[in-house]
């Protein structure tokens, strides 16, 4: 076993900073965000999704933190994040070349019907001026939801061998997915879709939960990688509870991120709900 380096200053103090920084950072956000959880849910989705409530689910009268592609999104890259991260473990090569090509597919799947779904937005926003573009097909909030899924299944595929290669000091030299992992996380997502998509309140609190928690997992993992490399700690990390700090860096910098995009958009449009003029 190599001989660990002892630690720098500059290590040493982070230590003491980062937790003083995350409780600094999620105290100003909890301060600026709607009161409840359903209204901090809220102010996560408020920094990466448009939250047109025409292009959301609901519960009731209560709209998803997400639009319908989002929630579609964020939640199947939960779902992934997690069956990887039991069946996985360390595993840090990309899929196989047949199921890259599932992933391209479901990357055009997403493209072309949110540009399908933009068009018609911009439409019925602006009126003439874009009304000799013809619509493909009638986008839903079904089609919003399931090319959405997609995109969280690809992300998330490509996301997690690309954190166990930096991460670890020795990842398994193995595909992070193969057809029978990928068949199952295929499937059980479908199942998270069509939950999405029923009246049953219980299912659809978890899947609004889950898909925000999908936001701050994306956010984390990939500014957790930054941070190892802006540390110079690449691949020098052998057990899960050494990444306490990286974790806690990255949920930080995730934090402040939505932090600043939040006071940005609120003072832009004082609304924690759509984009106006954006009718839908």
């Amino acid at each position: 076993m190599m001989e660990q380096k002892p630690a720098s200053l500059i290590q040493t103090l982070t230590k003491w900073l980062i937790p003083l920084a995350a409780i600094v950072a999620l105290g100003a956000w909890i301060y600026i965000a709607p009161p409840g959880l359903m209204g901090k849910l809220d102010a996560i989705g408020y920094a990466v999704c448009h939250r047109l409530p025409s292009h959301s689910l609901f519960i009731g009268n209560i709209q998803f933190p997400l639009c319908a592609r989002c929630t579609g999104e964020f939640n199947a890259a939960a779902i992934a994040l997690i069956l990887q991260g039991f069946i996985s473990r360390k595993k840090s090569k990309l899929p196989k070349r047949g199921i890259l090509v599932v992933l391209v597919i479901f990357f055009l799947a997403f493209a072309i019907d949110g540009s399908n779904s933009y068009l018609a937005l911009l439409k019925q926003s602006y009126g003439s001026a874009f009304m000799k573009i013809p619509n493909l097909y009638v986008t839903t909030n079904v089609t919003r939801v399931f090319t959405g899924s997609g995109m969280g299944i690809a992300m998330a595929s490509i996301l997690f061998p690309m954190f166990n290669q930096t991460i670890w000091r020795v990842p398994e030299d193995k595909p992070a997915l193969e057809w029978p992992q990928f068949g199952l996380l295929v499937f059980v997502v479908l199942l998270f879709d069509f939950g999405a998509l029923s009246n049953f309140d219980a299912i659809l609190y978890f899947i609004a939960v889950l898909s925000t928690l999908g936001v701050l997992a994306l956010l984390t993992m990939v500014f957790s990688i930054v941070w190892v490399m802006a540390m110079k700690q690449d691949n020098a990390f052998e057990h899960l509870h050494q990444l306490w700090l990286p974790a806690l860096a990255g949920l930080t910098l995730a934090f402040i991120l939505i932090l600043g995009i939040d006071l940005f958009r609120f003072n832009l449009t004082h609304t924690w709900t759509g984009f106006p003029g954006l009718t839908g």
